[in-house]
């Protein structure tokens, strides 16, 4: 269930995707500013839910000349034989997190999926299927300004080495009742359980918020 600081941000999210969209499509000069008040609004909603100064909210975002639509997250989902996940250790915020990151322009979801895995965590992996795709407003993630869908598919592995990249400190398999400080922007214990349970059953249906 969303706090009520999400559902703040959901509706600043909201907020800013109107007043975008419309500032894309004005004609006159007053719809210019009233556009740009619905971004000033956004902002000052997220600032205060967040904690995050307005400067660096409005630093997130780029200019858009077209219709606003969320950001896409794509997770790797791998288990070995004793059950346990794999989580990466971000540089970020020094928390673990399922491997991946945002969608690339040019690579399908799968393409994404494999070229996350190997860029964190050295690995080759095949992609098996699609788990889940999470709404993040639909969980209790800490305030983020971005919309986001967060697509998780099952890999397994096919080779690879120990390679690390420049943002991931550390990687390792984990139980699920023994994990370590996750990074709840990026994913929360009961997604994990979650993915777990889809996996585990190889006729189960895509989980879609």
């Amino acid at each position: 269930m969303q706090n009520k600081g999400n559902e703040l941000i959901t509706l600043a999210q909201r907020i800013r995707a109107l007043g975008q969209t419309a500032l894309a499509y004005s004609e006159n000069e007053y719809e210019i500013d009233r556009s740009r008040e619905l971004l000033e609004i956004s902002d000052r909603m997220t600032a205060i839910v967040s904690g995050m100064r307005e400067d660096e909210i409005k630093a997130c975002y780029h200019p858009v000349k077209e219709y606003v639509t969320p950001k896409v997250d794509i997770r790797v989902v791998i288990f070995n034989e004793k059950d346990e996940v794999l989580l990466v250790k971000e540089k970020l915020d020094g928390r673990w997190a399922l491997p991946g990151g945002w969608s690339d322009v040019g690579y399908t979801p799968v393409e994404v999926a494999v070229k996350e895995a190997k860029e964190e965590t050295g690995l080759d992996v095949r992609v098996v299927r699609l788990l889940a795709v999470f709404d993040k407003r639909c969980y209790d993630h800490p305030a983020s300004p971005f919309y986001v869908y967060k697509f998780c598919f099952l890999c397994e592995v096919t080779g690879g080495n120990d390679d690390l990249t420049f943002d991931i400190l550390d990687k390792g398999y984990f139980a699920l009742d023994s994990l370590p400080a996750l990074s709840l922007d990026r994913i929360l214990p009961e997604q994990l359980a979650l993915l777990d349970t889809l996996r585990r059953d190889p006729e189960a249906k895509v989980y879609c918020d």
